[in-house]
Formats: C-alpha cells, sequence, structure tokens
C-alpha cells in the first residue's frame, strides 16, 4: 500500500526537487563509494548520469569521459550542477539537460559509461520503472556499462521485508517537511525488473541500504 502523502508522479517529484534543492545540494557533496568502485578502471568518450542532481556523480564522469551529460527531472537541481561544476573546473565537459528516467533525450547507442543512482525508486509505477531500464538500455552504446541503484527494504529505516511504496519526508532547515515518494525494492522485484528490461544483468548486490546493479546494454 502507499503510504499517502508524497506525489506520486515525475511532475511531483520535479516540484519537490525544486522546492528542497538547494538544502539537498549542500548535503550531497560526495560521491558514494559503490559509484567510485564501478567507474574504477572505465573511460570512454560519452558519460551519463541519470538523475544528477547537483552532479557529484557527474563530476567523476567528466574525468572519465569525453563529454559527461547530467540529466535531472528538476531545473532548480541543474543549476546547482552548474554552479558545482563552474566552481571545480569541469563545466566545459558537460552538458545538462532538463528531462526524467522515463523518457532520457538522448540518441540509441551513444553512452559508454553511465550512472543511475537514486533515481528510479522515485518513479510511480513498476511500468515505469521497467521502462526507465529500457531507456537506459536504448542509450548505451555497444560495449556501454552502467551502475543502477533503488533504496532497498535493507535500509534501517524500513521495517517491512517486502517491496512498497513509502513516504519519507525531508526537513528543511526551518523545520518543515516536504514529503517524498519512493518505491522501496527488495532484492526478488529488484532482480525481476532487471530481467524484464532490455539490460543484460553482470552483477547485482546491496550496499548501504541500496540495490545495486552492474549491467550493459544489448
Amino acid at each position: 500500500m502507499y503510504d499517502d502523502g508524497a506525489e506520486a508522479s515525475v511532475d511531483g517529484v520535479r516540484r519537490t526537487y525544486d522546492r528542497i534543492a538547494e538544502h539537498f545540494a549542500s548535503t550531497r557533496r560526495h560521491a558514494w563509494p559503490e559509484v567510485e568502485s564501478f567507474l574504477d578502471g572505465r573511460v570512454g568518450a560519452v558519460g551519463l548520469d541519470v538523475g544528477c542532481a547537483n552532479g557529484r556523480h557527474l563530476e567523476l564522469l567528466a574525468e572519465r569521459t569525453d563529454r559527461a551529460i547530467g540529466v535531472d527531472v528538476s531545473r532548480s537541481l541543474l543549476k546547482m550542477a552548474t554552479e558545482r561544476a563552474r566552481e571545480r573546473g569541469y563545466a566545459d565537459r558537460i552538458a545538462l539537460l532538463q528531462g526524467d528516467g522515463a523518457a532520457l533525450p538522448l540518441s540509441a547507442d551513444t553512452v559508454d559509461l553511465a550512472v543511475y543512482v537514486a533515481t528510479l525508486h522515485h518513479l510511480p509505477t513498476r511500468e515505469t520503472r521497467v521502462g526507465s531500464l529500457d531507456e537506459l538500455a536504448r542509450t548505451l552504446a555497444p560495449g556501454g556499462a552502467a551502475v543502477v541503484s533503488a533504496w532497498s527494504v535493507a535500509a534501517d529505516r524500513f521495517d517491512r521485508e517486502e517491496a512498497h511504496d513509502a513516504t519519507v519526508e525531508w526537513t528543511l532547515p526551518s523545520g518543515e517537511t516536504v514529503p517524498r515518494f519512493y518505491h522501496v525494492y527488495d532484492r526478488a522485484e529488484f532482480d525481476a525488473d532487471l530481467e524484464r528490461s532490455g539490460l543484460i544483468v553482470e552483477r547485482v548486490f546491496v550496499s548501504s541500504g541500496n540495490c545495486y546493479a552492474v549491467v550493459r546494454g544489448a
């Protein structure tokens, strides 16, 4: 059952993250170690960060590719990503696009290296989530690889062992709370959604309360 409170739609996610963007970005300064591990030793011509937020993983992609593209539904977070790139000196190696994971604004077979973390779980339906994984598969070039993550029931905050929809509040410095929609995966459903998609799965694991998969296109 959906825990009523957050708007379960792409537009709802956009409005939520536009609203909390500045504070959210201030708490997301460092790359996840699982992403760093995936990227270690990998290079390519084109990189893609789906749900790039303030660009913390986009920066790593810019170091490993000729051109890195960040896609996010929130225009406010894209502004934060632009500011970060200018401050840290990689703005000339990236492009930022407003869009969502269910309809990536990229041509097919163009991406060599992709990061799709902490975003899939915001999509409102299973059909949309699997469709988004298909979109990732469509954009990956032959030989391209990606890491995908979604929140798992293994996270300490959840007391349910099966996949479910949830509302998780974000608390602003003022004390105001903003509800956010999440679909929280269990391992079996994560495996099943990957298998239903056009991605080829190389490895699946659970780490730090998230399900992860290393995948490649067909």
